[in-house]
C-alpha cells in the first residue's frame, strides 16, 4: 500500500514540471486530464480485480496488480509525449486500482471480525505514507535529477513487494454459498455484481458507491492539485511540496485515529465525523489564514478525507458476506473512482476559467460535506431491518 500511495501522489509532485519543462504544450486543463488517466485505470482495475480476487484468489491478484503498476510507472519516465505518458498512467492505474480491494479482502479474511475495521484502516495508512515519501523524495530528486527520476523509484516495488509477497502472502478464497459447484456457474453467479444490485444489498451498495465518489473526489483532488495550488498562491516548489507532505502526514495520523475510533464507535459514525472535519478544514483555507493555520488545516483535511475512505472500506468489508466481499469492495472502489477521475479535471477547469485557487478548495470541501450526508444515510440504512444488519464490531449477520 505504501508503493500504491507513492504511485498515486507522484503525479501531483511533478505536475508543474510537466507543464513548464517538457515542451509537451500542457495547460492546466490538459494537465488535469492527464492526472485523471491513472484514476480511469484505477476504476477499471478496482471493478475487475475485486471480481477476480473472489474467483482466482487474493494473493495471485495482489501480486499481479503490483507487477502491472510498477512496470508501467517505470515506463512513464521514458514517455516521449503527453499522449504516451497519459496512456502509461492509465495502464499503471489498472494495477493500482486492483490492489486495494484485493488487499482489503485478504485482510478481512485473515483478521477476526472485532479487529477488522482497525487492521484494514491501519493497512490503508500505507497510502498516505507513500504520498509523504513522494513529497519528501520530490523535494530532493526533482531539482537534482528532473521529474523522470520520480517514476524510476517504482522499480523498488518490483524488487521488494513482489518477492516478499511470493514468500509471505497466504492464499485465501472465500467459500461460495450458492447452489451448485463452487467452481461452476453457481459460484460465478453468487459472487457477481448482480448480487450487489438487488435486495437486500441494493440501497446500501448504491450509497456506499456515492459516498466513495464524493470522498475520493476530495482526497485525490487535493493529492493531484495541492502542490500546484500552493505554487499559484505564491509559494516556491519546495514549500508547495511541504504542504503536500502535511496533507499526507495528516492522512497517516488519520489512519491511526480513525482505526481506534472506528473500532470504538463504529466505522460509519466515525466516517461521518471525519468527513465533516475535512469539509470544515478546507473551508477555513478559503479565508486566507496564516501559514501555521494552513498547515494545521491541511493536516486535518488529510485526517478527514483519507480517514473517511479507510472507514468506508472497513465498513464494506464488514457488512458483506465472504463470497461477496471482494466484489463489494471492487464495486465501491471502482465506481468511487468516478470521483477520482473527475477531481483533477474539475480542478484544472476551475483554474483555467480564472476562478482561482479557492474555487478548488471549495469544490473539495463541498464533496467532503456531501460524503458526510451520504454516510449518514448509510448508517440509517444499515440499521434498518430491510438492509444489511449493522454491527460496529464488523460482524455481519447476512
Amino acid at each position: 500500500m505504501v508503493f500504491d500511495g507513492y504511485d498515486l501522489i507522484v503525479y501531483g509532485t511533478v505536475q508543474s514540471s510537466l507543464i513548464s519543462e517538457t515542451g509537451w504544450g500542457l495547460s492546466k486543463a490538459t494537465a488535469g486530464t492527464i492526472g485523471s488517466m491513472a484514476f480511469v485505470g484505477m476504476m477499471i482495475g478496482a471493478i475487475f480485480a475485486g471480481r477476480m480476487a473472489d474467483s482466482w484468489g487474493r494473493r495471485r491478484t495482489i501480486l499481479g496488480c503490483a507487477v502491472v503498476f510498477s512496470i508501467f510507472t517505470i515506463l512513464c519516465a521514458f514517455a516521449p509525449s503527453a499522449a504516451v505518458f497519459g496512456g502509461l498512467r492509465l495502464l499503471a492505474g489498472i494495477g493500482l486500482g486492483g490492489l486495494v480491494p484485493s488487499a482489503n479482502a485478504l485482510v478481512a479474511e485473515l483478521v477476526p471480525a472485532r479487529w477488522r475495521s482497525m487492521i484494514a484502516t491501519l493497512m490503508m495508512s500505507g497510502v498516505p505514507i507513500g504520498g509523504s515519501i513522494a513529497a519528501l523524495v520530490g523535494i530532493q530528486l526533482i531539482p537534482a535529477f528532473g521529474w523522470e527520476s520520480m517514476f524510476l523509484v517504482a522499480v523498488m516495488a518490483l524488487l521488494i513487494v513482489v518477492p516478499l509477497g511470493l514468500k509471505c502472502l497466504p492464499e485465501t478464497l472465500a467459500p461460495v454459498h450458492a447452489t451448485g459447484s463452487a467452481t461452476g456457474k453457481g459460484a460465478r453467479k453468487a459472487a457477481g455484481f448482480s448480487s450487489l444490485l438487488r435486495a437486500p444489498y441494493l440501497g446500501v451498495s448504491l450509497l456506499f458507491a456515492l459516498a466513495t465518489i464524493a470522498t475520493l473526489f476530495a482526497w485525490y483532488g487535493l493529492g493531484t492539485w495541492l502542490p500546484n495550488l500552493m505554487q499559484l498562491a505564491g509559494y516556491n516548489l519546495g514549500s508547495a511540496l511541504t504542504f503536500a507532505l502535511a496533507l499526507n502526514l495528516g492522512a497517516v495520523a488519520g489512519s491511526v485515529i480513525t482505526a481506534w475510533a472506528g473500532t470504538r464507535f463504529g466505522p460509519i459514525p466515525t466516517a461521518i465525523a471525519a468527513a465533516a472535519v475535512a469539509a470544515g478544514a478546507l473551508v477555513v483555507l478559503v479565508t486566507g489564514p496564516p501559514v501555521t493555520v494552513v498547515y494545521l488545516m491541511l493536516v486535518l483535511a488529510g485526517v478527514g478525507t483519507h480517514g473517511t475512505q479507510c472507514l468506508i472500506i472497513a465498513a464494506v468489508a464488514s457488512h458483506y458476506p465472504g463470497h461477496l466481499r471482494g466484489t463489494a469492495l471492487g464495486w465501491a472502489l471502482g465506481t468511487g473512482r468516478i470521483g477520482a477521475v473527475a477531481a483533477p479535471q474539475v480542478g484544472g477547469l476551475l483554474l483555467a476559467a480564472g476562478l482561482g485557487v479557492n474555487s478548488n478548495f471549495l469544490a473539495f470541501a463541498g464533496a467532503a460535506a456531501i460524503a458526510a450526508v451520504l454516510l449518514a444515510a448509510v448508517g440509517l440504512k444499515l440499521k434498518s431491518k430491510s438492509s444489511i444488519p449493522y454491527s460496529p464490531t464488523g460482524a455481519s449477520n447476512v
